[in-house]
């Protein structure tokens, strides 16, 4: 009953009241963004949601799109903009995917959507973990985020897949709050992003 009906109904519930009230901020933090960004406040890419469906996901735009002179981009921390690093260490840079969530691309809670190219280098027991909508927080983002191994953040994900309900959303919500407020496991070590999985962890 849960997992089939009374979790999208609280989706969609939760994300159209915060969306509502976090206007003023979202209109405050575009206006920021725009300027830091050459005019693109928000950044799109193709992600895969449940059942490996292909959908836009979107998010504000942390980092501008400086290149070299060989016209390459510069490393993520060199485009990692001022206030693209206040966003995304208070985890405002997710605001917008509350869109996706109303559309039912995405849920508030399950695992994170990847980058698509990794569809093909999942082995049998992570690909569970498109048998869920993707969520904006899941359990692997509360049990270390970005600074937790590959093969950790699978093994979490195909957890929560076994184990969904509501009791453990609820402490999946507790937790990222106490995430969010103590910044922590935003990055890898050493790097502003997670290295890219290649399937071999």
């Amino acid at each position: 009953m849960y997992k089939l009906i009374v979790k999208r109904l609280i989706d969609v519930i939760v994300a159209f009241v915060v969306l509502t009230l976090s206007l003023p901020l979202t209109i405050f933090i575009t206006v920021f963004l725009f300027f830091a960004n050459s005019g693109k406040p928000f950044f799109f890419q193709k992600r895969p949601g449940k059942n490996s469906r292909i959908f836009s996901i979107v998010k504000f735009k942390t980092m501008n799109d400086k290149k070299d002179a060989a016209g390459n981009l510069l490393p993520d921390a060199d485009r990692l903009t001022a206030v693209g690093s206040f966003v995304r260490k208070t985890s405002l840079d997710e605001i917008p995917q509350l869109l996706n969530v109303l559309k039912g691309d995405m849920s508030l809670i399950g695992p994170r959507p990847l980058l698509v190219e990794y569809l093909p280098l999942y082995n049998e027991r992570q690909r569970r973990r498109h048998e869920v909508r993707p969520g904006i927080t899941g359990w692997a983002q509360v049990n270390g985020r970005n600074a937790i191994s590959w093969e950790q953040k699978f093994e979490y994900d195909v957890y929560y897949v076994e184990n969904l309900s509501l009791s453990l959303d609820l402490k999946i919500i507790y937790l990222t709050v106490l995430k969010v407020f103590k910044s922590e496991g935003i990055s890898a070590e050493g790097s502003v992003t997670i290295e890219k999985f290649d399937g071999s962890k």
